[in-house]
């Protein structure tokens, strides 16, 4: 069976069995897109096809461009990966490394031995969790009056590391602060960086923090399983007021606009690992 129709009958079969509720998928290699397809519904009742062009929230593949709008910083010696981030933001100075709690359910904390630097919240080693799957991140937050990330309040990413820099890894607000270090380096927004330098350059018109009323018109909810265990649409979205724009998770972007990204790494990989051919 020829891979298109391969891919969409394990598609198709997904929807109809009701594991997704509609699904987008995409392949290339750095020359061309090799699949491209949609099933199911947007919007489950709504009659609205899932299509390549479907909006969705992205979520952790915001890290990728973060981490790209960083890494153009370092090129231009803006930013180091291996000096003390306290040098661009002050506030990692006084970040602390979380030891427990007290009897009264207070934070016990302590300075943490090294520096947090731009390598260890792009590796996540810096020692930031998610209060996702973290019980003592939660705890912390109770205790000190700290919102979840996704509310995008400067306050959210006030929480503690849970290990000294460099010495584990764990899955956390990295990429955010790395978002806020390229702010505080280049002058503008995340978002007006990342579309001046980025989105711009690869004719990736669809993808933004802010939801356009083209892309609105044009979006996927997330469902969820209800009691009976169907899935259910539910009102869940990044705020479009945010204090900051939440580099580790906070774009919308559909599956054609990704792939140019993807494509350009390819690129750059395969030039960068010898290839005399040109980045086209």
């Amino acid at each position: 069976m020829p891979l298109k129709e391969s891919i969409d009958a394990l598609l198709k079969d997904s929807v109809a069995s009701g594991d997704v509720p509609g699904v987008v998928a995409a392949a290339t290699n750095r020359d061309e897109t090799i699949y491209e397809g949609g099933f199911g519904e947007r919007v489950l009742g709504s009659g609205q096809t899932m299509t390549p062009d479907t909006v969705l929230w992205i979520a952790s593949m915001t890290k990728a461009i973060t981490g790209m709008a960083a890494m153009q910083q370092v090129e231009q010696g803006k930013l180091e990966l291996d000096n003390s981030a306290s040098d661009v933001i002050s506030y990692f100075s006084e970040v602390k490394v979380l030891e427990g709690f007290d009897d009264a359910g207070q934070p016990i904390t302590r300075a943490p031995k090294r520096p947090i630097t731009l390598r260890h919240l792009m590796t996540h080693t810096a020692g930031f969790s998610y209060e996702f799957w973290n019980e003592s991140i939660i705890r912390y937050q109770e205790a000190k009056g700290i919102p979840q990330v996704t509310t995008c309040e400067n306050a959210a990413l006030k929480t503690p590391l849970l290990f000294d820099p460099g010495e584990r890894w764990d899955y956390g607000i990295n990429m955010d602060w790395v978002g806020k270090m390229v702010e505080a380096v280049s002058g503008k927004k995340l978002g007006e960086y990342m579309k001046e330098n980025i989105f711009d350059p690869l004719g990736m018109s669809n993808t933004a923090f802010k939801i356009s009323p083209d892309m609105r018109a044009r979006m996927a909810k997330i469902h969820q399983r209800g009691k009976d265990d169907s899935f259910e649409p539910i009102d869940l979205e990044i705020t479009q007021e945010p204090e900051f724009e939440m580099g580790g998770g906070g774009l919308y972007s559909t599956v054609g606009d990704y792939l140019k990204f993807v494509k350009m790494i390819l690129k750059m990989c395969n030039y960068s690992s010898g290839s005399t051919g040109k980045i086209k």
